[in-house]
């Protein structure tokens, strides 16, 4: 039996509206309520605010090899796809490069505080070994010891090579697994089209059926600028009215950005069970928006949390894209105080997930956590050390990580890699 337990915190957000002080106790990687048992592992979180585990409901991990670079600033997206896809072409897109992206946007997550990342690939050229592109994706989330959801995504691809190559993915890497989640929960498969802007019905429907086939999660990215104006110019309606013919408004889909709706709009999404995902970290420097979080969640939408990918937000920090969202919300309704945004990157992440084990400090749930250190003088004079958290230094690495009930990340280092050789590795491959 492995026991952990977490103790002498500040405060503990348990994910779920609560915020308590007290043990925190891990039992096989499961929170319980419970004193620990004796021969118990303790880790100290003196001067430390406890959380869930992060949870990125959308990144796009091999962007990670594609930061900054020159022409993708401040564009309109129907510039900046076909630059990022140029690079892409030069780099060439393989597992190799595919397993070094992963490993650092993976470990970069990590660092900060994120114990959960959905990955939405969708680059995927001709002719590529796409499994051995989602093995090295997975290969690289276990050594790191950080859970994934890769998402078999599709922009432009060839409808049937798109739902061969899903197909040959889920079997490969979840084996006579229903579902989509792997029995310890470290692995997730999903699939989904990068949007009506790119991929026709038919990715869309075959893409779907998959989905059916095997349990797995539906994930698309719908309503920023360019896939409204292109719904409207290829085929007179707006991007929710093509998925909801197309039958991808469901309770099992998870929709990306939101950045233009309308209030019917909004309602047609909360009646259809659909999930939300907010980037502002991605929409709001590239001028593409800014999703109304606020009337999405009062019309009882779940909505997570995620940073996109390097090639529009260059960083995979969650919280402080969690502060961004809480800086960002007056300017689109009222402003979201910091619990709410809080509940975004954890529990409202998980749900778009479908992993309600995740994103909670509650018994039962995995137990994922992270100790930010909040005793140090960019917390000074803070009187709500949970609101804090956002507002004051929102860039810091948290003290301790554990996922599962396994530390992987203690004093701010990495545990389960060498960080500066994952760095190297990756500049090596992309000639950087």
């Amino acid at each position: 039996m492995s026991v952990l337990v977490v103790r002498g915190a500040v405060a503990v957000i348990d994910g779920d509206g609560g915020v308590h002080t007290g043990d925190v106790v891990s039992v096989d990687g499961r929170i319980v309520d419970t004193a620990a048992p004796a021969g118990a592992t303790v880790v100290d979180a003196s001067g430390c605010v406890i959380t869930p585990g992060l949870v990125n409901a959308h990144h796009h991990l091999l962007q990670t090899a594609f930061r900054t670079l020159s022409g993708t600033r401040g564009i309109p997206m129907r510039e900046w796809l076909p630059t990022m896809a140029a690079a892409y072409t030069a780099a060439g897109v393989d597992p190799e490069l595919t397993g070094l992206a992963a490993r650092a946007g993976l470990a970069e997550a990590l660092l900060s505080g994120v114990t959960t990342v959905a990955d939405h690939h969708l680059t995927w050229p001709s002719g590529a070994d796409t499994v051995g592109m989602a093995r090295a994706a997975a290969a690289a989330s276990g050594e790191l010891g950080t859970r994934l959801a890769f998402v078999r995504g599709a922009a432009r691809d060839d409808p049937q090579e798109a739902a061969l190559s899903a197909e040959a993915i889920v079997r490969a890497l979840l084996p006579d697994v229903h579902g989509g989640v792997s029995a310890d929960g470290m692995l997730q498969v999903a699939v989904g089209p990068a949007g009506v802007h790119s991929d026709p019905r038919e990715t869309f429907a075959l893409l779907g059926e998959v989905a059916r086939a095997h349990g797995l999660r539906r994930r698309t990215q719908a309503n920023e600028v360019v896939d409204v104006e292109i719904a409207l110019d290829r085929y007179g309606i707006r991007p929710l009215d093509l998925l909801e013919e197309w039958g991808w408004l469901a309770p099992d889909v998870t929709l990306a950005h939101l950045c233009d709706v309308t209030a019917d709009e909004i309602a047609r999404i909360a009646a259809s069970g659909v999930s939300a995902t907010h980037a502002p970290g991605c929409d709001v420097p590239m001028g593409w928006g800014i999703a109304p979080v606020r009337r999405l969640l009062d019309a009882g939408i779940a909505v997570g949390l995620g940073t996109s990918g390097g090639g529009s937000n260059d960083a995979g920090h969650l919280l402080a894209d969690a502060r961004l969202a809480m800086q960002v919300s007056a300017l689109v309704g009222p402003q979201l105080p910091a619990s709410d945004v809080l509940s975004l990157a954890t529990t409202g992440s998980a749900d778009g997930l479908g992993r309600p084990e995740l994103g909670r400090l509650t018994p039962g749930s995995a137990a994922d956590l992270c100790l930010w250190d909040v005793s140090g003088v960019a917390d000074a004079g803070v009187a709500d050390a949970v609101s804090g958290l956002l507002w004051a230094s929102p860039g810091r690495r948290p003290r301790t990580v554990v996922v599962g009930g396994r530390i992987v990340v203690d004093e701010g280092r990495l545990l389960t890699a060498d960080e500066h050789e994952i760095v190297a590795r990756l500049f090596e491959r992309v000639g950087r």
